[in-house]
């Protein structure tokens, strides 16, 4: 299962890992910055988030041959603070979101979240819900459509396309990936398909809504700040420009200096921010020759300062 993970030395050096410590992975995937932690703890414990079976099953057999000091949680991260909770488990020492959609996952065609992969409709993380690519693709009002594929797809033809696809499916059901390119493709100017794929847009748009992706970030990064330790790192890397947005409003927040502490030569520890934010990292020239796919990649870490 070929994966490789983005920004994995930064990320790594990023959470200084202790070997007594306690760590999540929020987005296991198939453990590439996973396994990389656990190889670092010898008294420490990795808990690790991921609704994708296939993922985890991978992912159990992988870490196993490094050490037994983990454990995978069949969840999505939204339920971080309730899960660790039921382990007796209120602090911990550093915390990693990588969002987005693994390689494994794009390259699976029949999982539907590649346009360039002819499959079934789908682009579920979790196969266990009820909402898929589909129902989204052939059920939604059009003005509904055109607003998702616009928010989360940024796209600026997405009533164009919107309304394409309401006309398709009027005449047959939407079933599969390729049909679906081929409206997006049909519905914008010919210049516009000559920069990049126009299909990219609005793929990432639906599989967003499908699995709620931006309902769920900002209750987690927000709860994942809460968990850290005093000194406690928390790494979060986007992968577009609304998550990374998300993340940067949360830890603008999260680190305002108290009206108290403005003016003070020494900041007291009471009065510091909650967090510090470090400068942004992004992947080098080289990464992005050997993966293209973490281009547009931007890690962003904040340490704890001060519980609340």
């Amino acid at each position: 299962m070929k994966h490789i993970s983005v920004l994995l030395e930064s990320t790594i050096k990023a959470l200084n890992i202790k070997e007594d410590g306690i760590y999540v992975d929020c987005t296991l995937g198939y453990a590439g910055h996973s396994s990389a932690i656990l190889k670092r703890l010898k008294k420490g414990k990795l808990y690790a988030f991921d609704q994708d079976e296939e993922a985890r099953k991978f992912s159990e057999n992988f870490l196993s041959k490094i050490g037994h000091n983990f454990e995978i949680i069949p969840s999505n991260f939204v339920n971080l603070k309730d899960e660790l909770q039921k382990r007796n488990v209120d602090k911990v020492d550093g915390i990693l979101f990588d969002l987005g959609v693994s390689s494994p996952q794009l390259d699976d065609a029949l999982r539907g979240f590649s346009f360039h992969l002819d499959a079934p409709l789908d682009m579920r993380m979790d196969k266990s819900s009820k909402l898929s690519a589909y129902e989204v693709v052939n059920c939604y009002p059009c003005d509904k459509l055109s607003r998702i594929i616009k928010e989360y797809g940024e796209e600026k033809y997405a009533n164009l396309i919107a309304k394409n696809i309401e006309k398709q499916r009027k005449i047959k059901k939407i079933e599969t990936t390729v049909e679906l390119a081929n409206i997006i493709s049909d519905a914008v100017p010919a210049k516009y398909k000559r920069m990049k794929n126009p299909a990219r847009r609005t793929f990432q748009a639906v599989r967003i809504e499908v699995n709620k992706e931006l309902t769920v970030l900002p209750i987690a990064i927000n709860d994942a700040i809460d968990l850290l330790k005093v000194g406690g790192v928390i790494a979060v890397i986007t992968f577009h420009s609304l998550e990374d947005k998300i993340c940067k409003e949360i830890f603008t927040k999260r680190s305002k200096e108290s009206d108290l502490a403005k003016g003070l030569p020494v900041v007291p520890d009471d009065l510091l921010p909650e967090i510090k934010v470090l400068k942004k990292i992004k992947p080098s020239k080289e990464e992005i020759e050997s993966n293209k796919r973490s281009r547009s990649a931007i890690l962003r870490v904040a340490i704890k300062q001060r519980r609340i």
